[in-house]
């Protein structure tokens, strides 16, 4: 009953007008930043690990802007429960749409992998732009059983159907490779405890990385496009498509890992403050077993 009420309401305010919705983002900045310090000392190490080179004024300018820019995910992720077509397309341009075109005439279904960029939850929008019937953005299980719900009728929007991450590689085999679906990955998590062995040198740091859809490259003739996140302004993002093609015919171990993170490394130098730096990225990097450097 309690779950029935949260969701009710949480429809509600996203019915508010954006503006209004933004101002409530103010109070959570301000909560966030001020009073709880929610994660502060761990947005600050990760921050200043990354940017060795920033001085104390400019750390801390980036540190208040990652916490204004998270707030304003937090209630444009709750709007989009009520955003229309139209609106999310007015405020998300997608640039570049010729790689969905050009993968619908190769019969290649096409893997997009983006990074924790703000506000990644608006790419689902793209399913309403694109010749490719099939969207499914790919998910991990959060604790919260409540809030994965949540999150899913966000993704879930506009058509398309979200797919956890332990059932995605079942589910892109199991269906043909004819250039008619799209698989939305967010590449930069972190692998399991148990899952690490591989690393590479990101921003600053010796960094795991998840080398399921490296493994597919390899594999599989699958489309691999990066999303590259622009926040324009308050309420405003680009998202620039770029297809991740081989240096040879093929891809080899460890190249397309390699290629997503250092366009992820140029984008998140470009906008310091517009990524997620509240999670502990890192806290795993002493159980690599081998580390690449980015070139």
């Amino acid at each position: 009953m309690l779950k029935f009420v949260l969701s009710f309401l949480i429809k509600k305010i996203s019915l508010l007008p954006i503006k209004m919705l933004y101002l409530m983002g103010d109070f959570v900045y301000f909560l966030g930043y001020h009073v709880f310090k929610y994660r502060k000392k761990i947005v600050g190490e990760n921050i200043g690990k990354s940017f060795p080179e920033l001085s104390d004024s400019e750390k801390k300018i980036t540190i208040k802007n990652f916490y204004k820019n998270f707030s304003d995910y937090l209630v444009e992720t709750i709007k989009a429960r009520s955003l229309s077509e139209n609106e999310l397309l007015y405020r998300v341009q997608h640039i570049n749409r010729q790689v969905f075109i050009d993968a619908k005439k190769e019969r290649k279904n096409i893997i997009l992998l983006a990074g924790h960029v703000f506000n990644w939850e608006w790419i689902t929008g793209l399913k309403v732009v694109v010749p490719q019937e099939n969207c499914h953005p790919i998910y991990r299980k959060i604790q919260s059983e409540f809030w994965e719900d949540e999150l899913k009728k966000v993704r879930d929007s506009f058509g398309n159907k979200s797919v956890e991450a332990g059932e995605f590689l079942k589910h892109i085999l199991r269906n043909p490779n004819d250039g008619n679906s799209i698989y939305m990955v967010v590449g930069d998590q972190s692998p399991q405890d148990s899952l690490v062995r591989y690393g590479l040198s990101f921003l600053n740091q010796n960094t795991p990385v998840f080398l399921g859809y490296d493994k597919l490259a390899i594999k599989y003739d699958f489309i691999f496009v990066y999303c590259e996140m622009k926040k324009v302004k308050r309420g405003f993002y680009q998202v620039t498509y770029k297809r991740l093609l081989p240096e040879n015919e093929k891809f080899v171990p460890y190249e397309l890992v390699t290629s997503f993170f250092k366009h992820l490394e140029n984008t998140i130098k470009r906008d310091p403050g517009n990524y997620l730096w509240s999670h502990r990225r890192w806290k795993n990097k002493d159980k690599i077993k081998y580390t690449n450097e980015l070139d």
